[in-house]
Parts: structure tokens; C-alpha cells; sequence
């Protein structure tokens, strides 16, 4: 159903309602005749084209954008038009049914009759109005919601290639060195290209199902650096089926071992834990290393950007992120998200 049936719809309904309240109370006050149910029709009549008329004038000169310090004088100015073109009609009418009286002429019968219409436009406005603001803010909310959908498909392609290209460094590194490890190097990397074409559809994965691919990349490392690379897991079974961004974890623990072990000669530790807290899972990654907050931001790592911007599009002010030196040998990179959005 298109917006021009529901607007008619509304109209006719509306003040139909309105015109049978209308009767209704004269009757519980007085015996109704014909010539007072066909003033009243008349005047239901007159309502929804006086308001089509308004609805005109409202979108012609633009007044759903105007400020409301300028707009509401021009709105009443309107308003005070109508009413007194609907006093007029029924002072026509009551001339032509023969019962116009001098009472019409009172100045409180003349105030009476002008002033109750307008309150009725004027609700009829607001309501107008209001209506017009929650579209235009259900429209910008669809609109903002699709530009970061967007943009985290952009962040979430640009993971992909990425870690394929690290992948594949590894591997290369091994072909000469040892071609055994490189074919188990090979098998392990099928199989997390595998589970990234599953989750690069998903806006959110289950922490279990991060942790596996996880864990698939650090088999993958381990037969590149052998006893370099240490790992360690403090997994929270309360936090397996929280929901987190696909590869994120992932890419933060290939940040540490890019920047942090494989520039050590003797290597280093990888340390995954998670716990929950007040509803809120906490994830924690620690590394041998030593990270310089100082550096510009442009050179603070794929992983750790990446990470900013995801959680800043889906948690907005509801996630938390940092990294600093724990230790003088240990970088901490934590995660806080929230139970649900």
C-alpha cells in the first residue's frame, strides 16, 4: 500500500470519525434533524479539503524544512485563514437553511467558531508533522545503517586478502626450508581459507567459532617459527557463544606475532583468555614485544585499525578497545564487548 492511499485513507476516516462524534454528541444533548447531519457533512467535507489545501501549501513552500521559530507563525497565519473560510461556510449555510440568527454575530459566537477550528487544524498539523519527522528519521537511521553495512564489508574484504597474503609469506618461507612442513603448512591453510569464505558472509560470528579459525592460524605459525612461538588459551566456557566480529581476534593475533615474536630472535609467547563480567565479554591478547603508543597512527598496524573501525560501526560507544605494554615484555591488547547490541 502506497503512501497517497494511506494518506487518503487517513483523511476520509479521520473526519468521517469526526463527523459522527460530531452527531453523536447532538444527540445526546438535542433531537437531531436533517438539516444539522447535512451541516455536519458539509462541514467534514470542507475539513478534508481544507486540510488537503494545507497539506498543499505545507509541501509547495517547503515548510517540512523550515526551522520551527519561522515556521510556526506562517503555520497559524494559515491556520486562522481556514477557520474563518470555515465560519464563513457555515454561515452560509445557515443563511441558506433559514436559520441564521443575530446570536452568529456575537463577537464570543464569532471567537468561538474560529478559534475551536483552529485547534482542530492546528492538531491536525502536528500530527501532520509529526508523522514527517519519524519517516525522515526512520529514512536517515536505514540510511546510516546501509553506509556502515557497507563500510564493514569494505573492513571485512580487506581482512580476507590480507591474511592471504600473510598466510601464503609463511608458507613460501617454509617451501625451501623444509617442503614436509610446508605441505602440512599448506593442508592448515586450506582449511582456514575454508572457514573465512563462511564467516566473510556474517556480520557476527559465535567466539567458539572465531576461536577455531584462531587456533587453525596459530597450527599454521607454529610449523613456521616451531619453538619461537609459544601458545597459551584461558578460554571462558561462559564466553563461547557471545557474538564478535568475524576475524577479528584473528588479525589481532597476527598483529602480535608480526610485530611482536617474529622480530625477537629467541621469539616469544601468545597468551588468549577470555572471561565474562557483568554481562560483557572481556578478551585479552598477550605477546612478547613491546609496543610504541607514540607512533603514528597510520603505521600502528592493519589489525589494530581494522579492529577500531569494526566495533566503532557495530557497538558504537558500547565496546572498548586498547593496547599498551603490560609488562616491559608484554603487550596486552584487550576487547570489551557488550552481551547484545
Amino acid at each position: 500500500m502506497n503512501k497517497r492511499r494511506i494518506y487518503w485513507m487517513c483523511q476520509i476516516g479521520g473526519w468521517s470519525f469526526y463527523g459522527f462524534l460530531q452527531i453523536f454528541l447532538y444527540a445526546t444533548v438535542q433531537q437531531l434533524d436533517m438539516t444539522q447531519i447535512v451541516g455536519e457533512v458539509v462541514q467534514v467535507l470542507f475539513y478534508i479539503f481544507s486540510t488537503h489545501l494545507l497539506r498543499y501549501i505545507v509541501i509547495h513552500f517547503g515548510w517540512l524544512n523550515d526551522h520551527w521559530v519561522k515556521l510556526i507563525p506562517r503555520l497559524l497565519s494559515v491556520i486562522l485563514v481556514l477557520s474563518l473560510m470555515n465560519y464563513s461556510l457555515l454561515l452560509t449555510y445557515s443563511l441558506l437553511s433559514g436559520e441564521l440568527t443575530g446570536r452568529d454575530f456575537l463577537p464570543f459566537t464569532i471567537l468561538l467558531n474560529v478559534f475551536g477550528p483552529m485547534i482542530i487544524y492546528f492538531i491536525w498539523a502536528m500530527i501532520y508533522f509529526t508523522f514527517h519527522y519519524f519517516e525522515r528519521y526512520n529514512k536517515g537511521l536505514k540510511y546510516e545503517a546501509a553506509a556502515k553495512e557497507i563500510e564493514l564489508r569494505n573492513l571485512r574484504s580487506q581482512l580476507n586478502p590480507h591474511f592471504i597474503f600473510n598466510a601464503l609469506n609463511s608458507i613460501r618461507a617454509l617451501v625451501d626450508e623444509n617442503p614436509a612442513k610446508s605441505k602440512n603448512a599448506i593442508t592448515q591453510l586450506s582449511n582456514i581459507l575454508r572457514n573465512s569464505l563462511t564467516v566473510d558472509r556474517q556480520r557476527l560470528v559465535t567466539f567458539s567459532e572465531e576461536m577455531e579459525m584462531v587456533r587453525d592460524y596459530l597450527a599454521l605459525e607454529t610449523i613456521r617459527y616451531e619453538e619461537r612461538l609459544r601458545i597459551e588459551f584461558n578460554i571462558d566456557p561462559k564466553s563461547t557463544e557471545y557474538l564478535i566480529p568475524p576475524l577479528m581476534v584473528q588479525t589481532l593475533v597476527e598483529n602480535g606475532i608480526k610485530h611482536g615474536i617474529s622480530t625477537l630472535k629467541n621469539g616469544g609467547k601468545v597468551e588468549i583468555s577470555s572471561r565474562v563480567d557483568n554481562e560483557n565479554l572481556f578478551i585479552q591478547i598477550r605477546n612478547t614485544g613491546q609496543y610504541s603508543n607514540g607512533e603514528p597512527r597510520k603505521k600502528s598496524g592493519f589489525g589494530i585499525n581494522n579492529t577500531r573501525k569494526r566495533l566503532e560501526l557495530i557497538y558504537g560507544d558500547q565496546a572498548s578497545f586498547r593496547i599498551l605494554n603490560e609488562t616491559k615484555k608484554i603487550v596486552l591488547t584487550e576487547i570489551v564487548l557488550p552481551r547484545s547490541l
